[in-house]
């Protein structure tokens, strides 16, 4: 591939980190833009971070720049700090072997911007462009693998992998992310190295996923973990799930929830995620919430979504429907209709009618503001206590539970006196 293939308009980077590229040059340095940044330009796809990687030494950049942050000094990088707008700038550098799977036990400067692009992980985050000469600098041909649209490991796939164990999760992330295919080398390399992935804390596998969660389709990722062994360390319940063919379904449970999870929009990582964990049982989804340090409120949501879209009643009463809104809550009740049809429409069966039905039925009674909650009752807990002669005590609690679970069977009874008159034949019930 020659350089007009794929070219790097000068308007298209910002004039800060042109500007940060020039400085060095002017003072002797070598600068590059690198990584992600270059790639994405590349592809025509918003950057989200410019990285600049220079020949100069950490002090040096330091003295070049008026407002420098020593975020990573040690290892060679530092923030210039532009109008308030962080460029991270990072001297060139090799690295020694990795013991732990996952950082290299040294890190030494070099002159050559050849040998820090040979200890990146993938050939398309393996280019650097110097901006002042308007020239690549592509050594392992990332330029021919984003025309191949391909994930390839830079140089020896299973170096890479036994490097850092993160990298085999990476390369099925950017499968998704990018809508590549993955390199036949690379993905030979992945399984014999998984020992090394075993080592990868469960907090930055869960950013893995929830960076894929961004993807148009995100079940490209999962295909390449479940197709090379990596889901089976992550979630050996939801790679069950692709063992077991899905009745009304041209596939298995795995399939399925891949084809549900790909149909609600991107933006909500959550959301996405419940759509997957829908194939599994809701004491396997809390249970992997846990274990993957989710957030306390995102390990909730997903249990609480999966639960609801289970259980949401077809053919019931309306009072069923009411208690299922009760749990589900007004607030959550789109998101789970929103995947509760997405599961329906995925199927192969009449299945979407009878989800619509019940869902248009859980429509009406939001509309309606049928009382579902003890605090939309006719009466409270004091109104009892002054009226009944009730002290706070267990009674009243089954009195209220009683009045909430007759007036969600009813709701024409929460009126003042019906609910009076209810709570009075109840506390004679429960004397005889």
């Amino acid at each position: 591939m020659t350089d007009e293939r794929f070219r790097i308009a000068h308007g298209s980077i910002p004039a800060p980190v042109r500007g940060v590229c020039e400085t060095l040059h002017r003072a002797g340095h070598g600068a590059w833009i690198v990584g992600g940044c270059v790639r994405d330009l590349l592809l025509g796809r918003a950057v989200a971070d410019w990285d600049v990687c220079t020949s100069a030494r950490p002090e040096q950049v330091q003295r070049l720049f008026g407002h420098v942050i020593p975020t990573g000094i040690k290892h060679g990088t530092v923030t210039v700090v532009l109008d308030r707008v962080h460029y991270e700038v990072t001297t060139l550098r090799g690295e020694g072997a990795y013991t732990d799977g996952r950082r290299p036990d040294e890190v030494f400067f070099v002159d050559d911007v050849r040998e820090d692009l040979a200890r990146r992980d993938f050939t398309v985050n393996a280019i650097a462009f110097d901006v002042a000469r308007d020239e690549f600098m592509d050594p392992f041909e990332g330029r021919v693998d984003l025309s191949r649209r391909v994930v390839r490991a830079v140089g020896d796939a299973n170096e890479r992998f036994r490097e850092d164990g993160l990298r085999v999760l990476r390369a099925a992330r950017f499968c998704a992310t990018l809508e590549f295919e993955l390199d036949a080398a690379t993905r030979d390399a992945i399984r014999p190295n998984l020992p090394t992935f075993r080592r990868v804390s469960r907090e930055r596998v869960h950013d893995e996923w929830l960076k894929a969660m961004k993807a148009k389709r995100p079940s490209r990722a999962f295909v390449v973990m479940n197709d090379t062994g990596i889901l089976d360390e992550i979630n050996a319940d939801l790679a069950q799930t692709s063992r077991l063919q899905a009745p009304q379904f041209n596939g298995t449970f795995f399939d399925l929830h891949l084809a549900v999870m790909d149909s609600i929009p991107p933006g909500d990582a959550i959301l996405r995620l419940a759509a997957l964990f829908l194939a599994m049982p809701e004491k396997h989804v809390q249970r992997y919430a846990k274990d993957n340090k989710f957030s306390v409120r995102d390990g909730a949501r997903l249990a609480h979504l999966t639960e609801c879209v289970r259980t949401l009643p077809r053919d019931a009463s309306d009072g069923a429907l009411r208690r299922w809104l009760k749990r589900a809550t007004r607030g959550a009740v789109t998101e789970i209709a929103l995947l509760a049809r997405a599961l329906a429409s995925a199927k192969q069966s009449d299945e979407l009618a009878e989800v619509n039905a019940a869902l248009t039925r859980v429509d009406d009674i939001v509309v309606r503001r049928d009382p579902i909650e003890p605090g939309e009752l006719a009466v409270d807990g004091e109104d009892l206590q002054r009226e009944l002669g009730l002290a706070p005590s267990r009674e009243l609690g089954v009195v209220l539970r009683a009045l909430m679970d007759a007036v969600l069977d009813d709701p024409a009874l929460n009126t003042r006196n019906s609910l009076l008159e209810l709570a009075r034949t109840t506390l004679a019930r429960g004397a005889h």
